[in-house]
């Protein structure tokens, strides 16, 4: 018995540091409203390689191969509404979804924080939101 007292206190200590390590539901739900924030803003300046910042690797790759060019072209060219005001966070683990006045994102926890996995995006009843701007 006594052996197991340090791999106990181990696995507690690296429970605790997970825990801690992914921040409280607070904190996340911060975080990817400043992503959502930072989006929409870059998206009212018409700063296209600022929104591109923002984007997952995926939903930058497609809109890349969509549009045969750079991120920022392929956003000029598809021209997204702003979205407007946050009117919901809803943060599941590693997934995000921001309800704004007009428009939902969609985001996803990277290790180098949240990113913007799909935008432009409108609820179908019955069926899977239909976005302009998403990811593989």
């Amino acid at each position: 018995m006594a052996g197991r007292a340090p791999w106990v206190a181990a696995c507690v200590l690296l429970l605790v540091g997970v825990i801690g390590g992914c921040g409280t539901v607070s904190e996340r739900r911060d975080d990817v409203r400043d992503t959502a924030a930072a989006f929409e803003t870059a998206l009212g300046k018409k700063a296209y390689a600022d929104m591109c910042a923002v984007l997952a690797p995926g939903t930058v790759e497609e809109l890349e191969q969509t549009a045969d060019g750079p991120c920022a072209k392929a956003l000029s060219e598809e021209s997204p509404p702003s979205g407007g005001a946050v009117r919901r966070t809803d943060v599941y683990g590693n997934q995000a979804r921001v309800v704004l006045a007009a428009d939902v994102l969609f985001l996803s926890r990277f290790t180098g924080g949240w990113r913007v996995m799909a935008a432009g995006c409108r609820e179908r009843p019955g069926e899977p939101y239909q976005c302009r701007i998403k990811g593989g």
